[in-house]
């Protein structure tokens, strides 16, 4: 078969890539720490819904006039700008909630309606410890089901992909500054699920490539690399592509409320796709290549004195 790309020729500067970009955002991390949303965090949100548009300088004005002795709140406003999130650092009370509604009727009218959602500190650190928990034990049971239907090089592989792919969803996340909340733990969780179904997709034709290749050089093994990848390729494009538009229609067109949890799906999306093919496929490709030259060594005959 004449392949088109040869992915396994670079594979050298794809690693230093990931490697970068993830180093990059681990820092981000240390030095300012990601940048928790009210999920997360003590505060309150308000979602409040005006039915006529407003600009942000006159939401600002409204919110400092009400409420003075409060730290300049974090503001969102919606497409037709007829809907604003006002996020606070602190929990506010109830007589405070009830004077910022109460300032946006008296502006925009009784038609006002609003949400609060307020997560005081002990459930902030609580939500924030079931999160890692529900990754880490989404990871173990994804782990634990590739050991079983492979072999431990393609766990290996597997594993660092599905590592790789949620480690560059929060280093952009981070970098940028983007807002982690409950949503970006879901968007988190479906890609894990994700980049794993994509790349069992080529292992499990490198598997049935291998029971019929005769390997003896570090080329057959890349031959019959890129071979499986190729046989797949049209199953992977079509896969991402049809979960990518449906990513990106919710970005496009849904509220503010999953814009974040959209783009976390669409960065993660693409990145399951280069991790199953570039991550994924080189680690056992050199794993393999280990075993072979430790056979080689064995089966060589041994010099007589």
């Amino acid at each position: 078969m004449n392949f088109k790309i040869n992915f396994m020729k670079h594979y050298k500067r794809f690693f230093a890539f990931s490697v970068v970009l993830t180093l990059l955002g681990i820092s981000t991390i240390l030095i300012f720490n990601m940048n928790y949303g009210v999920d997360f965090k003590a505060g309150t949100t308000l979602d409040i819904t005006t039915g006529i548009q407003s600009e942000k300088a006159t939401i600002e004005e409204i919110i400092r006039t009400t409420l003075p002795d409060v730290k300049e709140p974090l503001l969102t406003l919606g497409n037709k700008a007829e809907r604003v999130t006002i996020r606070f650092d602190k929990v506010l009370t109830q007589q405070q909630t009830s004077q910022v509604v109460q300032a946006f009727e008296n502006k925009f009218g009784e038609q006002v309606s609003y949400e609060e959602n307020t997560v005081d500190v002990t459930m902030a650190k609580e939500l924030a410890t079931k999160a890692i928990y529900a990754v880490l034990i989404a990871s173990l049971a994804i782990i634990v089901y590739v050991s079983i239907r492979f072999e431990w090089r393609f766990a290996v592989a597997a594993i660092v992909a599905l590592l790789h792919d949620a480690l560059i969803v929060v280093s952009i996340f981070s970098i940028f500054r983007l807002e982690v909340n409950l949503p970006f733990v879901a968007a988190v969780l479906t890609i894990i699920g994700y980049s794993i179904n994509d790349t069992i997709v080529i292992f499990d034709r490198v598997r049935e490539n291998v029971r019929f290749a005769k390997l003896k050089t570090f080329g057959d093994l890349v031959e019959l690399v890129n071979r499986s990848i190729w046989q797949t390729m049209t199953r992977s494009i079509n896969t991402v592509i049809t979960v990518l538009v449906a990513a990106l229609a919710l970005f496009i067109f849904g509220s503010e409320s999953i814009r974040l949890f959209s783009l976390a799906m669409i960065i993660g999306l693409l990145s399951g796709v280069y991790s199953s093919i570039i991550i994924a496929c080189p680690i056992w490709l050199l794993l393999k290549n280990n075993s072979l030259n430790s056979k080689k060594a064995a089966a060589a005959p041994i010099a007589k004195p």
